[in-house]
């Protein structure tokens, strides 16, 4: 694993130059540690949200690779922000994202977006994650990348004829927005298990894209992440969800099994895809229910107990 005498190397101007055309005045920054890089984008967006977008706004602090991109005094414009250790690193409700440094990858993009309908945005990521690390079908032999509906990744193994396939927790999505003029300025947090690690607490199973790609490292992970990423967003800015939705199909490892969700009404059911606007839709006793974002957890159902 890399340490303080051997640096990681990100390449932030390659990704910069990479970048810039599609997100005009983008900065790219790289910091030894933050607590969350999502809350550092949201709260720099919120601390003059007034303030003229220019380059008189612009303060650039030397970061781990080059004085040319840095912390921005005012971040209304595009900013990608890469911790290599994330000490506080956000989940979905609040759940603590775990995370070490060299062993993962935690970045995130903020970037202004006009939408008409944010609907089904972090199922349009997680396709975007997944077909820029993992581009074979997914019914391919041997490992692939599934997507658990709304925001996570994992790595998912097929099992022997008749039996369910077997995952784990590769990585999440955590999608944030705050107000930016006439616009929203978004901010998508990205947290990826790359090598192994001790964790606790886990109850989802441990995956990391080493078991993918032996070679992978956080600085590659995200090199081969970001322009999809990007071009993803606007994708999604230009046709919404409908774009997205029979990729996110192909790659839903829900579709079929049964789920417990948390909202009363639909208590546990039997998973049947996403509606046109991404959410769950569950088939019960009662019929076919959508289920929203943010409005449940969503838990395999246990395997009902063999007949006595």
């Amino acid at each position: 694993m890399p340490t303080r005498e051997q640096p990681l190397q990100w390449g932030a101007q390659a990704l910069w130059q990479q970048l810039e055309p599609l997100l005009p005045g983008l900065s790219v920054e790289v910091v030894r540690r933050a607590e969350s890089t999502n809350s550092a984008l949201l709260e720099r967006a919120r601390a003059l949200p007034d303030a003229p977008r220019d380059s008189a706004n612009v303060r650039v602090r030397r970061s781990v690779e080059s004085a040319a991109f840095g912390r921005r005094a005012v971040d209304l414009q595009p900013c990608l922000l890469v911790a290599e250790h994330q000490s506080g690193g956000r989940g979905r409700q609040g759940r603590l994202w775990q995370s070490a440094p060299g062993a993962s990858l935690t970045f995130s993009l903020g970037l202004p977006l006009a939408l008409a309908d944010w609907s089904g945005l972090s199922l349009a990521v997680g396709v975007a994650l997944c077909e820029a690390l993992d581009p074979a079908a997914p019914d391919a032999p041997g490992p692939h990348l599934g997507l658990k509906w709304p925001n996570d990744l994992w790595l998912m193994r097929s099992a022997a004829a008749g039996a369910a396939a077997e995952g784990r927790k590769l990585g999440g999505i955590l999608i944030e927005t705050v107000a930016a003029g006439a616009q929203r300025l978004v901010v998508v947090g990205i947290g990826l298990n790359v090598l192994p690690f001790d964790t606790d607490g886990v109850n989802t199973g441990f995956a990391s894209l080493r078991e993918l790609d032996p070679a992978a490292s956080a600085p590659q992970v995200l090199a081969r992440l970001a322009l999809p990423l990007v071009q993803a967003l606007k994708e999604f800015e230009r046709e919404g969800f409908a774009a997205f939705a029979a990729r996110y199909a192909a790659r839903d490892l829900l579709y079929g099994l049964p789920v417990r969700t948390t909202l009363a009404e639909v208590p546990d059911g039997i998973a049947r895809g996403v509606s046109a606007q991404g959410a769950l839709l569950v088939q019960s006793a009662a019929g076919i229910a959508s289920v929203s974002s943010g409005e449940v957890s969503v838990r395999l159902a246990p395997p009902a107990a063999p007949a006595p």
